[in-house]
């Protein structure tokens, strides 16, 4: 494929170091079973290897040109399929039953796309990325460190995730300002937590976390009564970092409950 620059607005950081690829396609091991679905293939450091590996290859990309290179490049390969659409809205049930999905994400979409593919765990096997370090620190965090919150505890709830190895900054062209790691998440069995409404626990951890240095008690003012936290067994003088996902979903469970 012919040279081709990145483009600030897209947040395109090209994956270019031998080693860093092979450990990821190590990771991924595709097999001619596997439907894959790549995200922003870029200039294809992995997606030729996936395309001869997977038994389908479904590629996402949004930048126009890199699209028509990856059209021109896979034309006669009947077993790649070249998408043009914006990641963040796209349908990821239409592609199958069993997908895997794998992608250097652009950092400025990392967040709302792993939201965005929640939506869509019932129809995934397991998906790896490569993301910002600090992102991913946040989504293994553990209760009680600095880096737990909400993105940990929303994808915690539905996600198994397994941080696999730190990438410098030099694997990349042109190179980010951060380092980067790559995650692997597999959705959890069925009714491994039993969530009575998403919306209403999303809602109290987002307020939970507005004022993490507050007391639960405080931070929930406005959310729920001192009497919720106690129907639940949670000490309403610990910090929203304090408590598990667990505990989230029992009082959001409760709270369900109450208002149903």
């Amino acid at each position: 494929m012919p040279s081709y620059h990145s483009r600030k607005r897209f947040g395109q950081h090209f994956l270019i170091d031998p080693d860093t690829i092979n450990a990821i396609l190590r990771s991924i091991s595709p097999s001619k079973k596997d439907i894959v679905v790549e995200i922003g293939p870029g200039r294809g450091a992995i997606t030729t290897a996936l395309a001869a590996d997977a038994g389908h290859l479904h590629a996402i990309e949004l930048d126009r040109d890199l699209v028509k290179k990856l059209k021109y490049q896979y034309r006669d390969n009947l077993t790649v399929s070249i998408h043009e659409a914006d990641a963040l809205s796209f349908d990821y049930s239409t592609l199958g039953d069993g997908i895997r999905i794998v992608g250097n994400l652009p950092y400025n979409i990392s967040t709302p796309l792993l939201f965005h593919l929640l939506k869509f765990r019932d129809y995934i096997i397991d998906m790896h990325f490569m993301l910002q370090k600090e992102v991913v620190d946040r989504m293994v965090a553990t209760p009680g460190t600095k880096a737990y919150g909400r993105l940990g505890i929303m994808l915690g709830c539905h996600l198994n995730i397994d941080s696999l190895f730190n990438v410098d900054k030099s694997a990349f062209d042109p190179p980010p300002n951060v380092t980067s790691a790559v995650v692997q998440l597999s959705p959890l069995p069925p009714n491994t937590f039993d969530i009575q409404d998403d919306v209403l626990l999303s809602k109290i951890v987002v307020s939970a976390f507005m004022k993490r240095r507050k007391t639960i008690r405080n931070s929930l003012r406005d959310v729920v009564e001192a009497a919720d936290l106690e129907a639940v067994n949670i000490d309403s003088g610990l910090r929203p970092e304090q408590i598990s996902i667990l505990k989230y979903i029992e009082l959001s469970n409760h709270l369900a409950s109450r208002f149903g």
